[in-house]
């Protein structure tokens, strides 16, 4: 049996964007819980509070209000005192510039990129790169149509 995380953190702004997230998750039930964070201050609070390992997946989108995508990042690590904790961070954004791909890129770990919206078979794609225990989750399931707005 394929193992299943034990939690995604969803950090955006745009709760339009993390409601659609949620139910891509939920849909392919790959995750025990998913925590929304609308900031990056807002994620760092929800990380700091909680006795817990840190999520095994944030989706991390780049710009928002507070703090931002990148600033998130900075503080993460510093928070952890790890310089590898963004090995299963995975940017999505609305639109990504060429300045965001070197941001990316001088990051460790940060290497997928992905514009908006997320769909099952990008969810798929971030898991055989990063969690490749978590193994594919849509399977044959009909009802898991990828595209946004189609259900």
């Amino acid at each position: 049996m394929e193992k299943k995380l034990n939690c995604i953190l969803l950090i955006d702004d745009n709760a339009d964007d993390n409601s659609y997230n949620q139910i891509i998750i939920e849909k392919m039930n790959i995750a025990d819980n998913v925590h929304v964070a609308e900031d990056g201050l807002e994620a760092l609070k929800f990380l700091s509070e909680n006795n817990q390992e840190p999520p095994e997946l944030i989706l991390l989108d780049i710009n928002m209000p507070k703090m931002n995508g990148w600033e998130f990042l900075e503080a993460y690590k510093s928070l952890n005192d790890n310089k590898d904790v963004a090995k299963n961070v995975v940017v999505l954004a609305t639109t990504l510039t060429p300045e965001d791909s070197r941001k990316a890129a001088a990051i460790p770990g940060v290497s997928i990129l992905n514009t908006k919206p997320l769909t099952a078979e990008m969810m798929n794609d971030i898991l055989q790169k990063r969690l490749p225990e978590a193994g594919n989750k849509t399977g044959d399931d009909p009802d898991m149509d990828s595209r946004p707005g189609s259900k």
